[in-house]
């Protein structure tokens, strides 16, 4: 493993615009703590956002694991842009003919992926802690490491989002067709719901539960279900909805099991798929 990840990184190194990348990544990362700073005035009060608690432990690990997922596009880029450079300067032959395995070539990918994912998590965490003790009103260690399934969430989206962008790196071999096919497939999944929604399932009482439970399945749909939006959970968001009328329906905030093992099977299948593209295509 230490083997293979030392090469995939020499590899990163030696590419300028990656490097870019990852600083820009971690950059934006860091920019969640500008929010703290923003406020607007509605008439005669001044609302300050980090005074609404959204740095409150345990709710940080919640809108702070669901604000950085927004990110992700580019670290993204760069492992789409990994595999692609691979078949353009003709590395993945050369490592072939040096003796690393098409198996090894997957897993030293899958590797980094993963690195990718945990320093992120890590990042994330630590910047959660800074903050959330900065501004929580809550300070009670029971408190402030309750909820950390969110960042397990976070860690595992990553993983499965990077494997998918793996997956379409060795499937369509150039950088900006694979990403033009991940955007082309999030749109894809949209329109499905919605044909799903108004169209397939009009018959039904309840099509609208229907077009939820099948969307869940598909790969970018049940990646994002990992974290759900946080700012509903806010009381004072709640306490709007409930004046007009609208704070009747229960949503499940939580991060549930059924659907990280979604996530998960997707993460085998894009990584075994792409072993078997690999293994099968004439390089």
């Amino acid at each position: 493993m230490k083997r293979l990840l030392s090469i995939e990184f020499q590899k990163i190194q030696k590419n300028r615009a990656s490097k870019i990348l990852v600083i820009t990544y971690f950059a934006l990362l860091s920019l969640i703590t500008l929010i703290a700073s923003i406020k607007f005035n509605i008439g005669n009060f001044e609302i300050n956002i980090a005074e609404q608690g959204i740095f409150n432990f345990p709710y940080i690990w919640h809108f702070n694991t669901y604000v950085a997922s927004w990110f992700k596009l580019f670290l993204a880029v760069i492992i789409v842009s990994m595999m692609a450079n691979e078949y353009t300067y003709g590395t993945l032959k050369q490592n072939l003919i040096d003796g690393l395995s098409k198996k090894e070539f997957i897993l030293s990918k899958f590797y980094v992926v993963v690195v990718f994912a945990l320093f992120s998590t890590i990042y994330v965490f630590i910047l959660s802690l800074i903050l959330g003790f900065h501004f929580s009103s809550y300070d009670e260690l029971s408190i402030v490491f309750s909820d950390l399934e969110y960042l397990v969430a976070y860690f595992i989206e990553l993983v499965a989002f990077f494997s998918f962008c793996l997956f379409l790196g060795i499937l369509v071999k150039r950088s900006a067709f694979a990403l033009g096919f991940l955007f082309a497939w999030s749109i894809g999944e949209k329109i499905l719901y919605g044909f799903l929604k108004f169209n397939l399932l009009k018959g039904s009482h309840d099509k609208k539960n229907w077009a939820d439970t099948i969307i869940q399945f598909f790969p970018l749909e049940s990646i994002s279900n990992l974290i759900k939006e946080p700012i509903t959970r806010l009381n004072a968001v709640k306490t709007i909805e409930t004046a007009i009328g609208g704070g009747q329906n229960i949503k499940i905030y939580s991060v549930q099991l059924s659907e990280i093992i979604i996530v998960v099977v997707w993460i085998i299948v894009f990584i075994l798929t792409s072993f078997y593209i690999l293994k099968k295509r004439d390089l």
